[in-house]
């Protein structure tokens, strides 16, 4: 069985996949975190054959990669120190950017591909952004988020202007939705044929062993029979917990087999958490929310997620969520707000449901409509489904082979002396790209 997709755009479509003659040789540019994202792109662009120079911390340091031919790992970050002070975290920070200018200065690679920017990130994408130029390197940003501090309610006209001279200097932008292509166009001004809209890798760093979800639940002390529900990741304001947790005691009103997983830590909001906190502490008590407010180590990640029946996404505001990804990568369905393009990722009653942000109701409605439905009903068969949607859809092969043909374009610009504003952006077939990968797959290449 497959699902429908949504038919691609036609600057997509048209052109046979074209391989650079010669090795590229890249900088990535971490900024030390998101390790899911940075394991699946470093190994998608080594199958291609590109030589890279991974710019990381300890949470980088992959020991998959450590011996590997091709890889060169600086550790220019280091590690976080519990309970460090002031002075010793600006020190720490200070002689990260010096390792790094530093590293710049010497880099061999021309291409320099910044995935995250660092703590500073206004002398990143000011300073930081003409040194690299200055020093004559071609850069590729991928953009997660187009304006986070908009998305949080924090903007600023100071953030707009940083934004848009970072933006402004880059050679070539990659995100993942049409639509943040269209709000940087509209909003940056950023010219069209500069931006490339490429798939969200899914989250292939998270182990996934024979662990079975009835083995998950006894882990975790839920019964067969409970309704689990699993809220999973950062806590932060705009994901919208408390419109789960109101949904939740809607449904609890009437029935007593809902269960609810919090799992993740909480990032820079104490006092949103601990009116959270405080607000749950019956309902963590009697067992109907099992609460576990910090990060979780890849190697326990599974657990949740085969532990629970479905994912909730509540959020306010958010571009795409790699959270919905890790989801579907373990065949879990998920019920996601519509806000950003969260709606384009779900297949209605195949892979998930669809509710109104900030609506309890909605939310309540939706979930206990999701529990009637053949898809709860059928999950077991189901999940396989959902995991070989994902993996066609958000191949780390397709984006990896997007991702050299944008390095090879601007190589070849760059050799004849062109910006990256004087042709139209390659078009990619999509189509043949998720075939190749497919092929190489089932091949074991």
């Amino acid at each position: 069985m497959k699902f429908s997709t949504k038919q691609e755009p036609d600057e997509l479509r048209s052109e046979a996949v074209v391989r650079p003659s010669a090795q590229v040789t890249v900088a990535l540019l971490t900024g030390g975190s998101d390790r899911p994202y940075v394991y699946g792109l470093t190994k998608a662009l080594l199958s291609k054959g590109t030589a890279l120079d991974l710019i990381g911390s300890d949470e980088l340091d992959f020991a998959e990669f450590r011996s590997q031919p091709g890889v060169n790992f600086f550790n220019l970050r280091g590690g976080n120190r519990p309970g460090a002070g002031l002075i010793s975290k600006v020190f720490r920070i200070l002689k990260y950017y010096a390792r790094l200018i530093g590293y710049a200065a010497t880099a061999k690679p021309k291409v320099f591909h910044i995935l995250w920017n660092n703590k500073f990130e206004f002398f990143d994408r000011t300073l930081l952004m003409l040194y690299y130029r200055m020093l004559a390197k071609t850069i590729v940003f991928t953009v997660h988020n187009v304006n986070a501090a908009k998305r949080d309610g924090d903007d600023t006209k100071l953030n707009r202007l940083t934004l848009r001279i970072q933006y402004r200097l880059a050679d070539h932008i990659f995100v993942h939705t049409e639509k943040m292509k269209l709000e940087l166009v509209e909003e940056f001004g950023v010219a069209g044929a500069r931006v490339t809209v490429i798939p969200f890798g899914i989250n292939n760093a998270v182990p996934n062993t024979r662990l079975t979800p009835r083995e998950a639940k006894q882990r975790l002390g839920i019964r067969q029979s409970e309704k689990t529900i699993l809220f999973f990741g950062r806590i932060t304001p705009y994901k919208g917990l408390e419109y789960l947790i109101g949904a939740l005691r809607k449904i609890s009103a009437r029935r007593e087999d809902y269960r609810l997983i919090i799992a993740g830590r909480v990032d820079r909001c104490e006092q949103y958490w601990a009116a959270i906190r405080e607000d749950i502490r019956d309902e963590v008590q009697n067992g109907q929310i099992r609460l576990r407010d910090e990060f979780i180590p890849d190697d326990e990640t599974e657990v949740y997620f085969k532990a629970a029946d479905v994912l909730v996404l509540p959020y306010r505001d958010i571009y795409q969520s790699g959270v919905l990804f890790l989801g579907h990568s373990f065949g879990l369905p998920v019920l996601a707000a519509d806000v950003g393009s969260l709606r384009d990722d779900i297949v209605e009653g195949k892979t998930g449901f669809v509710f109104q942000s900030e609506d309890p109701v909605d939310l309540e409605k939706t979930i206990v409509g999701y529990f009637a439905s053949d898809l709860y009903a059928d999950l077991d068969s189901q999940r396989r489904q959902i995991r070989d949607y994902a993996a066609e859809r958000h191949s780390w092969d397709v984006v990896g082979e997007m991702t050299m043909r944008v390095y090879a374009k601007l190589l070849r610009l760059r050799a004849s002396g062109k910006s990256s504003n004087d042709v139209p952006s390659d078009s990619l077939d999509l189509q043949a790209l998720h075939k190749e990968a497919s092929a190489n797959s089932r091949s074991g290449h």
